[in-house]
């Protein structure tokens, strides 16, 4: 078994593993504790090395410059892709999902078959075009939450002003932005993750290995499978995949890329899974929505929703990837690339169009 298909698999029996461990965490006290290690010392260890990492050549600022573009794209089209599937965009189900969508974790669903199937310099290009999608999940997609959050605050309570301003003084206080704030700093007075002491930088680098266990672990502890929405997800992820494949085809022929390497690189890279990052960002302000006792109906997102995401993501977009990078060099051609693009879209949304007209149909 290769390198990485082990690795997939190891990912994937973490959340199992979860799922295993579900009788011994019975209340939600217990679950939350493991959440809060991620979101309190795990995940700003993750953010604090990837942004003290960060040293993009000015020369190849177009490879980050291009997953920033995907964010963007796979953001504004979201809302519309909603429609097709029934979902109001200003709901708590839209919100959770125009979060989710358009993120990326190629650490995660993407790396390890690029090292395997395409070498290290590839791997080195994906790290380079991280960093767009980093700006993109942490600084971004939070702005978005913050929003969305205080746009829903308002239809919900008269005395916003007081909400408002405890929420800066708690997101002050928040471990990420305490983090992301200390990182800017040290970055602007010129000191990186190597110049750190040897003892601060084996501490955050011990914490942040606890990262991806933790979050699977969580997954599987957290989601839902009974959820009436698993067919949603699996037929939006279908959709997200074949509109990927369609903007990797877009971009292959409007750049010239012809290296067969590149070009499954440029295919790979859009079609990682969801990022657990904008979760953060949501149960962040659902932590608020609960502290103040609002029900869950009315919150500004769905945290169970985004948990289902999550664990449908990881293993479609860790599969598609394997699938893909291991067929050689068949999807390195364009029009192939692009058939299969327009398969995926119409797998995800044809389910939805039929069961709309039999409802229609049974009206009638």
């Amino acid at each position: 078994m290769s390198d990485a298909l082990q690795k997939a698999f190891t990912l994937l029996l973490l959340i199992v593993l979860g799922l295993i461990l579900r009788s011994k965490f019975k209340n939600k006290q217990q679950t939350d504790g493991i959440k809060e290690m991620v979101l309190s010392v795990a995940l700003p260890s993750t953010i604090f090395i990837a942004l003290m990492k960060v040293n993009v050549d000015s020369k190849l600022i177009i490879v980050p410059a291009l997953t920033l573009v995907f964010n963007f794209f796979m953001y504004f089209i979201t809302p519309l892709a909603l429609a097709f599937f029934g979902v109001e965009k200003n709901s708590a189900t839209g919100r959770t999902l125009i979060m989710l969508l358009p993120s990326l974790a190629p650490g995660l669903s993407c790396f390890p078959f690029i090292a395997e199937f395409l070498g290290q310099e590839s791997v080195a290009m994906a790290a380079l075009g991280d960093v767009g999608n980093k700006f993109f999940v942490l600084i971004f997609l939070y702005v978005i939450a913050l929003n969305m959050f205080l746009k829903n605050a308002k239809s919900e309570e008269t005395n916003i002003g007081d909400k408002i301003k405890g929420l800066l003084l708690n997101l002050a206080k928040e471990p990420i932005n305490i983090i992301i704030a200390s990182a800017l700093i040290l970055l602007s007075f010129g000191v990186s993750f190597k110049s750190l002491p040897v003892i601060i930088a084996d501490m955050f680098d011990k914490t942040s290995a606890m990262m991806t266990p933790l979050v699977l672990i969580f997954i599987g502890l957290a989601v839902q499978l009974k959820q009436k929405k698993k067919r949603l997800i699996s037929s939006l992820l279908m959709f997200r995949a074949g509109i990927t494949m369609l903007f990797s085809a877009a971009m292959i022929a409007v750049l010239g890329i012809n290296n067969p390497t590149m070009v499954l690189l440029a295919v790979a890279i859009p079609l990682s899974s969801a990022s657990f990052w904008p979760f953060a960002h949501i149960s962040a302000f659902n932590l608020r929505e609960e502290a103040v006792g609002m029900p869950k109906e009315r919150r500004t997102f769905d945290a169970e929703l985004a948990v289902l995401v999550l664990a449908f993501s990881l293993p479609f977009s860790t599969l598609l990837i394997l699938g893909i990078l291991s067929a050689g060099t068949f999807f390195a051609d364009l029009p192939t690339l692009i058939i299969t693009g327009f398969l995926f879209m119409g797998i995800g949304i044809i389910p939805s169009l039929v069961g709309k007209s039999i409802m229609k149909f049974s009206k009638a």
